[in-house]
């Protein structure tokens, strides 16, 4: 029972673990590509993607409004994205955003990384424990914390990758995190974006591979594995973005 408990915990914190970014020096020529990363704390998962030919934008969370729903919170969010047709990228609970801004402007292409395309791709009995509004209760304190259970839970094997989920966790936003947690209990897309694909590590417990039918496997991949696996998973969405096979 304790197991499941903090196993259950974990997930809470993991949705919101991955928006204020370094900024990127381009050139004129690039195309502009905008990432969501996880919902409260910085982009620093992106660190280690590389992009040559596209300029990334960081998109940066915004304080939500009392009981605002997931489309009205993304209308206002999508002011940030000042390009016609967009080329875009979502990570975890970010994706989740970057679908709800996909249903509202015209996307050139979108990727979503370790994240959901439909309520399908959720565990909805975690979903279900969220709707009962356990998260009210959970200490931000703890959400914070990282032991060697949280390492496990996101995969986190090197002590580059420890550390930097222990930043990632140490910025969490407790108010934005729990507005979250109400938000993706109730989130009920059902059509999967178009233009879109989907890259999934086979040993996500965050969001767990056994529910999602990704375009891309990465074996052994975490829900870290923008920041560990970043060489495979870049080369995945150039050839994407360049309509290369």
């Amino acid at each position: 029972m304790k197991a499941g408990l903090f196993s259950f915990i974990l997930l809470l914190g993991s949705l919101f673990a991955f928006c204020q970014a370094p900024e990127d020096t381009t050139g004129e020529k690039q195309k502009t590509v905008y990432l969501f990363s996880g919902l409260g704390a910085d982009a620093s998962p992106f660190t280690n993607l590389d992009l040559p030919g596209y300029q990334k934008v960081y998109i940066s969370w915004i304080p939500p409004l009392p009981d605002e729903s997931l489309s009205h919170y993304a209308g206002r969010i999508k002011s940030q994205i000042t390009v016609r047709n967009p080329y875009i990228i979502g990570l975890s609970f970010g994706g989740v955003i970057a679908v709800e801004v996909a249903k509202q402007i015209e996307v050139e292409k979108m990727v979503l990384i370790s994240s959901a395309r439909t309520r399908s791709d959720l565990n909805q009995v975690h979903c279900f424990f969220m709707r009962l509004g356990l998260y009210r209760i959970i200490p931000g304190a703890l959400l914070r914390h990282t032991n060697f259970l949280t390492y496990s839970y996101f995969g986190a094997r090197s002590e580059k990758d420890k550390k930097a989920l222990m930043n990632l966790l140490r910025g969490t936003d407790i108010s934005l995190f729990r507005w979250g947690l109400k938000s993706i209990a109730g989130w009920d897309n059902r059509e999967p974006p178009e233009r879109t694909i989907q890259i999934h590590g086979t040993a996500d417990r965050v969001i767990s591979y056994r529910f999602v039918h990704p375009d891309y496997s990465i074996i052994g991949g975490g829900h870290l594995m923008v920041f560990n696996k970043a060489d495979t998973i870049s080369k995945i969405i150039m050839n994407y973005f360049n309509d290369q096979p």
